[in-house]
């Protein structure tokens, strides 16, 4: 049960309904993807109830480009450091300072306020598509390098990296066609113009039940509730195979304590909303750490584990 991620949030939700004076006007949350997403569809459940609870309603920004670096970018240089700008941010924040050249240092530039949790992605295909299996995908990307495409949502994002890492831990080159956010990808899928997508499940499972696509794998240790006849990619082959996307949310470094708790306080209280359970619920998330500190830490380590496996030339077919 996703709960055991809230055991913070009694705590936290005794804070003072106008801690400091702020917020003092709304809340803008910057989501730097692409609309329709899993963040986009994440944040406008979430935004709600964080306004009802801070008094102030919570605006949703798409900032989307350069695989979520133009809307990160512009809460870490250009926001106010008063909390009223923040970032609801993903994967792409912890690597693209080992795979891009970015304006910003995602540890120097913003502070981390809460973790939400990590959402598996789901390996879908066209229901047309001969591929009903990863062994099915892995044997015709052997005998045709460079000839089997993943879509993804630009470069440095979660379907571009699951896509990288399958074709690496399988030996296989697989072709990477970038778009601009994954609802992009879903009509060149299904007409298999593209032949696989590593989609995050909060914005693929909807595609799979609909019947709009097959799922034929799932990214995670362990099936998901929602899909259980569909085997992981670790079951398939890909002994050890695991990519999770994870969502939290940052400010501009220096934004003042009590905000930074205030804001942490709103966040625990929209994820413990039963609409927010079930949409996490429904897309299979993990755990984060939940408060800002502990979040902090442990996106540290991630932009440290993935600044090492570009050293160590573990993502050599990223391109």
């Amino acid at each position: 049960m996703f709960r055991r991620h809230l055991l913070a949030v009694p705590a936290l939700a005794a804070w003072p309904a106008r801690a400091q004076g702020f917020p003092n006007r709304p809340v803008t949350m910057i989501v730097p993807y692409a609309p329709g997403g899993s963040a986009d569809v994440l944040a406008r459940v979430i935004g709600p109830p964080m306004g009802e609870f801070l008094g102030q309603s919570v605006v949703v920004e798409l900032r989307p480009g350069a695989g979520g670096n133009i809307g990160a970018a512009h809460v870490a240089l250009n926001a106010r450091a008063d909390g009223h700008i923040i970032l609801f941010a993903s994967l792409s924040l912890s690597t693209a300072p080992a795979l891009q050249s970015i304006p910003f240092d995602p540890l120097r530039d913003l502070v981390a306020v809460a973790g939400l949790g990590a959402i598996p992605n789901l390996l879908v295909v066209s229901p047309k598509s001969p591929f009903h299996g990863v062994a099915d995908v892995i044997s015709a990307a052997r005998m045709k390098p460079r000839e089997i495409s993943y879509g993804s949502s630009g470069p440095g994002t979660g379907s571009h990296l699951a896509g990288a890492l399958l074709g690496a831990e399988a030996g296989v080159e697989l072709l990477h066609v970038p778009y601009r956010g994954s609802g992009a990808v879903y009509p060149d899928l299904i007409a298999q113009r593209i032949s696989i997508l590593l989609d995050v499940m909060g914005s693929s499972a909807p595609q799979a039940a609909a019947g709009a696509v097959r799922p034929i794998g799932i990214t995670a240790k362990q099936r998901a509730a929602a899909f259980p006849e569909v085997p992981t990619i670790a079951e398939q082959g890909i002994a050890g195979y695991e990519f999770l996307t994870w969502f939290g949310f940052f400010a501009r470094s220096g934004t003042p304590e009590p905000a930074r708790a205030r804001l942490e306080a709103a966040i625990h209280h929209a994820v413990a909303t039963p609409e927010v359970q079930e949409r996490l619920a429904q897309a299979s998330a993990v755990p984060l750490p939940a408060d800002g500190a502990g979040f902090g830490a442990w996106f540290a380590a991630e932009v440290a584990r993935w600044r090492g496996m570009v050293q160590a030339g573990s993502l050599a077919q990223l391109g």
